[in-house]
């Protein structure tokens, strides 16, 4: 796992969806927004990335395992985008972050989140919003040892 750093992010413009379930629908919510963008000549700017509105292992799990977690997904997109019914076009804000990446299999996050989360409270930082992570790479042209996501955690 890279350094913990803190870092200020820019303010980005996104299609993104908004849906309650589990995190299983990470892939499947990413390829509707993507085929949209694609099916309409929106032009992606970056790589996709999903927004974790729990914010500590429990909740995680614990949403994760009822189906009540709300899965945010988006993909960075250039200019004025208008979205449907299902996917918005919206701007996630910047601000100061605390960034790593995690090296491996999605599944093998905990330890990486466990360090970060300890990082921030050692440093007495609080978190003020939703995590991001945002992958680097992707998971069917890699090795999942291979797999890299990035990891933004707002902080105030």
């Amino acid at each position: 796992m890279d350094d913990i750093t803190i870092v200020e992010i820019e303010a980005e413009q996104v299609l993104g969806i908004n849906k309650t379930g589990s995190y299983t629908l990470i892939p499947e919510l990413l390829m509707k927004i993507y085929e949209f963008a694609v099916g309409n000549k929106i032009t992606i700017c970056g790589p996709p990335l999903f927004l974790c509105h729990e914010t500590c292992v429990e909740a995680v799990t614990e949403a994760n395992e009822k189906g009540t977690a709300r899965v945010e997904v988006a993909w960075p997109v250039v200019g004025i985008v208008k979205g449907n019914r299902e996917i918005k076009a919206y701007t996630l804000p910047g601000g100061k972050m605390v960034r790593t990446v995690h090296h491996g299999p999605y599944e093998s996050c905990e330890p990486t989140y466990q360090r970060l989360f300890t990082w921030i409270k050692t440093r007495g930082l609080h978190i003020s919003g939703p995590i991001r992570e945002v992958y680097l790479n992707d998971p069917r042209q890699v090795k999942s040892e291979e797999i890299l996501t990035e990891i933004f955690v707002p902080v105030r």
